[in-house]
């Protein structure tokens, strides 16, 4: 019998002068719309990846206020596999991007939109979770950081 093992990923949620920082980027269903968003990494914690995949896919330095919320969410991977997402989103500021930076593989810009804008593109989200995730940060969903508790002595030791 297979175990069920959900995939783990993290997100920034960005908000500046009410719009809110979205990636587009190639994916398997074509060009997509994301929160700065990805796989935890091993050996990281859940806020450290979303400061890894904000700066990756942004260019832009993420500091984390406070964790948006935990979802959970089922999809078809791009092989069509079933799949389970286990989602930390976490909700903060970030710097100014920087110009010579080279953003991940795939993405092909960041841009800042209006939550009506985000609303009605929902079409071309790569995931529902991201108007569920900015419709929390509009409803003042915070919790505080230390809500994920991530040991990373622990975590690193195990994979060295």
């Amino acid at each position: 019998m297979s175990r069920w093992k959900p995939n783990v990923t993290v997100a920034a949620v960005i908000a500046r002068d009410g719009r809110y920082l979205l990636v587009e980027e190639h994916t398997s269903a074509g060009l997509r719309l994301n929160t700065p968003a990805g796989h935890l990494e091993p050996g990281e914690s859940p806020q450290d990846g979303a400061v890894r995949e904000a700066l990756e896919e942004t260019g832009r330095v993420f500091t984390p206020e406070a964790l948006l919320g935990v979802y959970l969410a089922a999809s078809h991977d791009a092989q069509g596999v079933p799949t389970t997402w286990v989602r930390f989103a976490f909700c903060g500021r970030a710097g100014d991007a920087d110009p010579a930076r080279r953003l991940d593989d795939g993405i092909v810009r960041s841009l800042w939109m209006s939550p009506a804008e985000i609303e009605a593109s929902q079409a071309r989200h790569r995931s529902p979770l991201v108007w569920r995730c900015v419709q929390d940060h509009l409803a003042g969903r915070r919790f505080a950081l230390d809500a994920v508790q991530a040991d990373a002595s622990a975590l690193a030791a195990r994979f060295v």
